[in-house]
């Protein structure tokens, strides 16, 4: 039986502009051959004194032990951990060790693919976008990189480009997800609210509710019949009126998901994270039902889509592109509707959802119906959604205080 075999290879085909070259593992079986990057980089003239040279320099010495180590680690899981050779199982096993000197790219790449493989597609861009904003940082990262001094780093660059601290705060979360799946001892653990450790910013929980007398001037707003931007407009009233529906749960609604006047579906975003995903129950009202019948496909199947966006045979990548387009189409023309209505936000298909959990406060309603209406699992989570009344109505409430009191001379 053929056997695996690696070599030490250096990759002449892509020279960097000062002429090194990537040294690289080379395992070849049954005539197929992967290459590994060791992440040193080496002329043809220095890779040559660092394997032949009667005397090496420290650098060049230190080179030559760092390459044998990757080649015998190579080695030794071909020759002792595999019963059966596949490069699927070679790589599994070679990268089993999660340790400090591992390499970050590959960590992230290895969740991105499980991820993939769940049909968690808007997960999976969002960590591939974390690891790209990490690579254009420091090229080949790994997890012995990863200090607080090197996250501040980061953390300061991010904000020079122009990044928002939000955006640093989720490729953060990211890392620290992926820092979190690997083997590596806790006393270098380098995440915490310790002034020692690295502390992941929140962005700041800006508002995104609007007024009831701005959604009644959203939904009394004239546009175009049977354009993109009518669509847009109905959508987003139909997503505020169905307990702040996302895109990707509209773009999933089946006819048989409507009993009588209620809508009752699950969370697309919750499927996975609950055990038994609680059902959210939705009241049609006669404008949410004006809505399907104008943008709706009638259809006598129950598991036909609502809405026609998505088709049936889609993969979710293509499920995922298309609902990624649809929020921006949303988003796009929602904006135009403000700056013509005045409106003074930059609604999005975001806004939809908190301006039904405000509006609803408002009107009176508990946080534990509101939290229940939204599927939240505690109402800690309805909460941030209700951190505050707009100063407007504040100042409103409590001019209560001052009823009856003499104008100031």
């Amino acid at each position: 039986m053929s056997k695996a075999k690696a070599d030490i290879y250096i990759d002449k085909t892509r020279p960097r502009k000062n002429g090194e070259c990537s040294v690289k593992i080379k395992v070849t079986y049954l005539r197929k051959r992967k290459y590994y990057p060791t992440n040193i980089y080496l002329t043809p003239d220095e890779y040559e004194k660092v394997f032949h040279a009667e005397r090496k320099t420290k650098k060049q010495k230190e080179n030559y032990d760092k390459i044998l180590y990757y080649q015998n680690k190579a080695t030794d899981v071909i020759n002792k951990k595999l019963i059966v050779f596949t490069f699927d199982n070679f790589e599994q096993a070679y990268f089993e060790q999660r340790n400090i000197t591992n390499s970050i790219s590959f960590a992230f790449d290895k969740y991105i693919e499980q991820l993939i493989d769940e049909n968690r597609i808007a997960t999976a861009e969002s960590y591939r976008n974390a690891k790209r904003s990490l690579e254009s940082f420091k090229k080949n990262l790994s997890f012995a990189d990863i200090t607080p001094a090197f996250l501040k780093k980061y953390e300061n660059w991010m904000i020079k480009k122009g990044k928002s601290i939000t955006t640093v705060g989720i490729y953060l979360r990211s890392l620290r997800a992926i820092y979190n799946l690997q083997n590596i001892d806790r006393s270098i653990y380098p995440f915490g609210e310790s002034k020692k450790l690295y502390s992941i910013p929140t962005g700041k929980n800006t508002k995104k509710a609007l007024t009831i007398d701005e959604v009644a001037k959203i939904f009394n707003h004239k546009v175009p019949a049977n354009t993109n931007k009518e669509m847009a407009k109905d959508y987003w009233i139909f997503m505020y009126l169905c307990n702040g529906m996302n895109v990707k749960d509209l773009c999933l609604l089946k006819w048989s998901n409507i009993n009588d006047d209620m809508i009752i579906y699950n969370r697309a975003k919750t499927k996975r994270t609950q055990r038994e995903s609680k059902s959210i129950v939705v009241a049609l009202k006669p404008e949410t039902k004006a809505i399907i019948k104008k943008w709706g496909q009638l259809s006598v199947v129950k598991e036909t889509y609502i809405f026609s966006h998505l088709k049936p045979g889609m993969t979710a990548i293509e499920q995922q592109a298309t609902i990624k387009q649809l929020t921006k189409t949303i988003n796009k023309y929602m904006k135009r509707i403000a700056i013509e209505l005045n409106i003074n936000k930059p609604i999005t298909t975001y806004y939809a959802r908190h301006s039904f959990a405000t509006v609803l406060k408002r009107s009176g309603a508990s946080i534990e119906l509101i939290s229940e209406l939204l599927g939240h699992s505690n109402v800690g989570t309805t909460e941030s959604y209700l951190d505050s009344f707009e100063k407007e109505q504040i100042q409103e409430q409590t001019n209560n205080l001052t009823v009856g009191f003499s104008k100031a001379n």
